[in-house]
């Protein structure tokens, strides 16, 4: 799948190097690459922020960092190794001269650079031409945006138009990271690499899918910006859109990019509009409200520090999605995600058309549909609940229903469930973009998810209540129980 036309990278600058998102995710991403010895010998990790601080401060606090997010026992030569190709450089990203301070800092070679955006998005444009200023910019350097792109459509194509100025589209990352999740990316296996599903994974054999992406926290003290993009932006529009599209898919051609990123954007022009004359029937939105999680009180959305007592943000979304082509007609994609629910989980359930006919009944009077469940968190696996005979010598057949469990932790105990990050990081230095979002793909989910918000306002309606600790409010179960359906807890 690597782009051989692509050379490695050498330098990797993360603008936000002190963020939340850097300490978190991307420095001990990138130490586990060079504990698993992924990274050259001549690569540098330039941090850039505002901080006015010295180099040994910076890589204390990554050292920090490593320590605090990494669960595992640290490498001492590894963490020896990572944190002296550590380089810092004080930067105010929106002053474009002081970008000649940042090429002085740069290596002269012509090897390829990932500056890697860990900023709000508000400010790429001024980073990018800052960067342009300083004759930063080659043709085999590489950026990545983080998400949310903007907040709707216009505001997208604006960020997206401004970066484009300086780079070219082979050049962007755009990251989602749920497209470098272990089962997210075994979609593609277990779609074209077995037959039991590639020739009966359409309206013929299935009756509907679920897609839940469930956190038990709450906002975490981003009220500033939670409350201006609510569950709709922060998560349907980009994660649960590319789980979905992943999902409902035509085979493509081949691994490359483009090829998969084409049959991605079908699936998405492809789902039927939502408006204000059916959005009642195939949306909820909810708010949760105090409650109880793990048996300890927690103050619902309006009463979070900082709060706007007032707020008709959005902390929960339930959606019945419809893909309008000859493989999906007439099955119902029902999506779910918010925050402040029982626990952490996220899943994809597939049920599989019931059986015409029960030669069974005496001993089994209902036969259930078959289940392929998909765990993407926690305990990544895959399983397939299907009926069995029960051991025994009785004259009538006895039969249940039987799980066949394919867990990661378990099938591969040896081996440790690479963080989605570390596999971004290690494609976009090798330059690969097939895990990485195109913009018309953005543009598309952002139009149809514009779409449903618009008609939320058009209908004046303020979220549903739910108590903290719940699956969402009692409507989100109407909304599949009008089907015939329930959501799998």
């Amino acid at each position: 799948m690597n782009n051989i036309d692509c050379p490695a990278a050498s330098e990797i600058v993360i603008f936000g190097a002190l963020g939340d998102l850097s300490r978190r995710k991307l420095l001990p991403s990138l130490y586990q690459l060079e504990l698993a010895g992924l990274l050259t010998d001549d690569t540098r990790i330039v941090g850039v922020a505002r901080n006015d601080i010295t180099l040994e401060q910076f890589a204390q606090q990554i050292n920090d960092g490593l320590n605090e997010f990494i669960p595992e026992t640290l490498d001492t030569d590894a963490v020896t190794k990572f944190l002296a190709r550590l380089v810092y450089q004080q930067l105010d990203f929106k002053n474009i001269t002081a970008y000649s301070e940042l090429a002085t800092t740069l290596a002269s070679e012509k090897t390829p650079r990932v500056y890697y955006f860990s900023t709000p998005p508000a400010i790429y444009g001024d980073i990018s031409e800052g960067l342009k200023s300083a004759k930063l910019i080659r043709d085999n350097d590489r950026v990545v945006m983080e998400k949310p792109i903007g907040h709707c459509l216009e505001s997208s194509k604006v960020i997206n138009d401004q970066v484009s100025q300086y780079f070219n589209e082979n050049q962007i990352y755009r990251i989602d990271h749920y497209l470098g999740k272990e089962t997210v990316l075994n979609l593609l296996v277990l779609r074209f690499a077995n037959s039991l599903f590639t020739n009966n994974w359409d309206r013929n054999s299935i009756d509907h899918v679920q897609i839940t992406v469930a956190e038990s926290v709450g906002i975490e003290g981003r009220w500033g910006f939670y409350d201006e993009a609510g569950q709709m932006r922060d998560m349907v529009q980009n994660h649960l859109l590319q789980i979905l599209s992943l999902l409902a898919m035509e085979p493509p051609a081949d691994l490359s990019a483009d090829s998969v990123r084409d049959e991605k954007l079908k699936v998405i022009k492809a789902l039927k509009p939502i408006t204000r004359q059916n959005v009642k029937e195939k949306t909820v939105r909810g708010q949760y409200a105090d409650g109880y999680l793990n048996g300890l009180a927690v103050p619902g959305y309006s009463n979070e520090e900082g709060a706007n007592a007032n707020s008709g943000t959005e902390t929960f979304v339930a959606i019945k999605a419809e893909i309008d082509n000859w493989r999906w007609a007439g099955v119902p994609f029902y999506l779910r995600t918010g925050k402040r629910m029982p626990k952490k989980h996220s899943e994809i359930v597939v049920h599989f058309k019931q059986q015409p006919h029960n030669i069974f009944s005496e001993s089994y009077a209902d036969l259930p549909s078959n289940k392929l469940t998909i765990r993407l968190q926690p305990d990544e696996g895959v399983e397939l609940e299907m009926m069995n005979k029960i051991p025994g010598i009785a004259s009538q057949m006895q039969i249940h229903e039987n799980k066949l469990d394919l867990s990661f932790s378990k099938a591969y105990d040896n081996q440790r469930v690479v963080d989605a990050y570390e596999r971004l990081l290690l494609e976009v230095i090798n330059g690969n973009q097939s895990l990485f979002v195109r913009r018309d793909e953005v543009e598309a989910a952002w139009q149809w998810a514009d779409g449903i918000i618009a008609a939320w306002q058009s209908t004046n309606e303020a979220p549903k209540p739910y108590a903290a600790g719940s699956w969402g409010p009692v409507s989100s179960i109407s909304l599949i129980a009008r089907d015939d359906r329930q959501w799998v807890e």
